[in-house]
């Protein structure tokens, strides 16, 4: 596991309420890397510099800079004024029914779920932002997760989300019977195809290892009420898995005593119960660069559910007459792999919002406040390498994650079905 770099200078740098751009980065000291050699297929020599380039991403995904993925029509997120209010997405309209399924269907279901209080709109029982907030008051959790989606080859982004764990929400219902699967739902229109669903087991729902991260209905983002765009006013967060399982605009829960597993994203052909993988992404690069200057490259990396160890990447110069496109995108035998320096921790007082400590998040140690590994469980990092030395000529890139138990991306999941995860190539050209 890649452990975290001593913090900084914590007098270096005055608190301020939320930085959203690479400086946080920069006033950090940078953790050196050793020179490496990269031997390219052309014979020249290249060298790695022993200080990482600047680092052109936040920490913390700006809510605004996050890509979204959204289904409807309209899309929930668009409404505005009357229509807001009546889909129940403002903060003084939300409302989220807890219920039970009642269906019976032998042999697979023999008894229906029970639970002792349901939370409904009919009995004016449904819960509000106020009381999940209260709720948070005692039960509140924080933690830094990254977001990506199950199908798409780029993270969506990493935010700071708080919130309060699903179990505790749970347990405002009394007590239960008969609960195998619990389900829940986002803001939908008329249409039975605009339903979009993602479950939990009972045990993922009600129990978290120690040190672990516990699925949570979140009302903050960095510090800022969770806005329609990000899935505001309450959205659901697992950590662990693909955004799928993270429903927005979340109104509606049902327990079931129905084992089988129905999401949206498994009655189309994917993996319900994928978690996050660790992946290394490469920041898009220039198809022409000058051969008099340094080559900088730059990238994310996820840690996934087995950690990350290291980032790798290797350099290769093509002839390309000798190989077409498609032979040039694969990867060749002779590749050697060299690692990427990964981006310490940065200063945490300039990255967090005011109101957070460091030693509140999940994930970092409450006595000293600095993370327990690095890149966080669940959470992105970046890397960063900058090339002396190359000669004119076309190159591929290729950058992959190493996880905590030696597997080497896109292992040890290579089906894209629980999740893309192939190793990502570019070429450019120096002249």
């Amino acid at each position: 596991m890649h452990k975290p770099s001593p913090p900084g200078d914590a007098e270096a740098i005055s608190r301020r309420a939320f930085v959203s751009n690479s400086a946080a980065w920069t006033m950090t000291s940078l953790a050196a890397a050793q020179a490496i050699q990269a031997d390219i297929l052309s014979g020249a020599a290249t060298k790695q510099t022993t200080a990482l380039p600047a680092c052109p991403h936040p920490l913390l995904t700006p809510a605004e800079s996050f890509n979204t993925v959204a289904r409807g029509n309209p899309k929930p997120h668009t409404l505005t004024g009357k229509a807001l209010a009546d889909a129940r997405m403002t903060p003084e309209t939300w409302r989220l029914e807890i219920t039970t399924d009642p269906k019976v269907e032998p042999p697979h279901v023999t008894q229906p779920a029970r639970m002792q209080a349901p939370r409904t709109m009919k009995e004016g029982t449904a819960l509000d932002l106020e009381t999940l907030r209260e709720l948070g008051k005692s039960h509140g959790i924080k933690f830094i997760k990254a977001t990506q989606c199950l199908n798409i080859p780029e993270p969506l982004g990493q935010g700071l989300w708080e919130g309060v764990p699903l179990r505790e929400v749970l347990k405002l219902c009394g007590r239960m019977k008969d609960v195998r699967r619990i389900y829940y739902r986002g803001f939908h229109n008329e249409d039975p195809g605009q339903i979009f669903q993602s479950s939990l087991s009972y045990t993922q729902a009600m129990e978290t290892p120690p040190g672990g991260f516990p699925p949570m209905l979140a009302y903050r983002l960095n510090g800022q009420p969770i806005t329609p765009l990000r899935g505001g006013p309450v959205r659901m967060i697992v950590p662990w898995a693909h955004g799928f399982k993270s429903i927005k605009w979340l109104q509606q829960i049902f327990l079931t005593n129905d084992y089988r597993a129905n999401d949206t994203y498994a009655l189309q052909n994917n993996d319900p119960e994928s978690h996050l993988k660790t992946s290394a992404y490469i920041d898009p690069i220039p198809e022409l660069m000058p051969a008099s200057r340094p080559v900088v490259l730059t990238g994310k990396v996820i840690s996934g559910l087995s950690d990350l160890e290291r980032v790798e990447y290797s350099l290769r110069q093509i002839i390309e007459d000798a190989e077409t496109q498609q032979e040039a995108g694969q990867e060749h035998t002779e590749t050697v792999w060299q690692p990427c320096p990964i981006y310490p921790p940065p200063d945490w007082e300039q990255i967090l919002p005011q109101d957070v400590k460091p030693h509140q998040l999940l994930g970092f140690d409450a006595k000293t406040g600095q993370p327990k590994a690095w890149p966080l469980r669940f959470g992105m990092g970046y890397w960063g390498i900058t090339l002396h030395g190359l000669q004119a000529g076309v190159y591929e890139v290729r950058v992959r994650a190493v996880d905590g138990n030696g597997f080497a991306q896109p292992e040890p999941r290579p089906l894209r079905k629980s999740g893309g995860n192939a190793v990502e190539m570019q070429r450019f050209q120096l002249s």
